[in-house]
């Protein structure tokens, strides 16, 4: 990606297989920016800004630490702590925009490349509806840039309230290009639980395009908190039970290392 921003639309899926057989699709979208070239992102367009109110927007306070600290710092520092050298090299963001004001991000990726141009490391930032957030950082194996990349850890941070702690979640994607796809699957000891999957097609961040999808996709934030509890009234029907949430992490990053991961 040569722009400093793009956008990708497409769906998102989830397959639950057990205890019950559960299924769903939604279309969303996302923007990809890169976190030294915000301002740049957004110039010349009269719908999408950068920390200010617009139709469509993207706050730096909204991701990380909250804090509105430069994201840039925030990345390398844990990239530091987990021993990660980029050197300079390029961080893009994958995340969903504020829709007036409005954002709720389940999932949020930290793209983060050296300075060859190598997808060196990845850092998976989880929202709960509860208001709490943790972040997987897992580096990339070198050489795994030019096939479908493979990491893998286990779960720390509680998510749904159908869905146990003690899992596994097992992630495979590519670098962003044309095509996004990304794939998280969730085991337990019996195998396979869930497996969600977003596929999407990048497009010109552009006024025209954002008015677009401001009108076939309307109220995406809304329409994903509500989406989440509306699955999970679905869920309860089916008869799964409840999980008790535990404390969240102290530690706001789980950072894995290469030879945690199994293949």
């Amino acid at each position: 990606m040569t722009a400093a921003g793009a956008l990708y639309s497409g769906v998102v899926t989830h397959c639950r297989r057990r205890p019950r057989d559960h299924r769903f699709a939604y279309r969303i979208f996302s923007v990809l920016l890169d976190i030294d070239r915000l301002d740049e992102s957004a110039r010349g367009l009269r719908f999408f800004s950068i920390d200010r109110f617009n139709l469509f927007s993207f706050h730096s306070r909204d991701r990380g630490d909250r804090s509105g600290r430069p994201l840039r710092t925030q990345v390398e520092e844990a990239l530091r702590e987990a021993g990660v050298d980029i050197s300079g090299g390029r961080v893009l963001l994958l995340t969903m925009p504020r829709m007036l004001g409005l954002a709720f991000n389940p999932l949020s990726v930290f793209y983060c490349f050296d300075a060859d141009g190598a997808l060196a490391a990845m850092i998976w930032e989880v929202d709960n509806t509860f208001g709490e957030r943790h972040a997987y950082l897992i580096p990339v194996e070198k050489g795994a840039t030019s096939v479908e990349i493979k990491q893998s850890c286990d779960k720390g941070f509680y998510v749904s309230p159908f869905m146990d702690m003690d899992l596994g979640y097992r992630f495979r994607f590519m670098a962003p290009d044309e095509l996004m796809r990304l794939v998280i699957e969730v085991s337990d000891e019996q195998g396979l639980l869930l497996t969600a999957r977003y596929h999407a097609r990048r497009r010109a961040l552009t006024d025209a395009a954002l008015l677009r999808l401001f009108f076939t996709t309307p109220a995406l934030p809304m329409r994903v908190i509500g989406a989440i509890h509306w699955e999970a009234l679905k869920l309860w029907r089916k008869g799964v039970r409840l999980r008790t949430r535990p404390k969240p992490p102290q530690n706001p990053i789980t950072f894995v290392r290469a030879a945690d991961m199994s293949s």
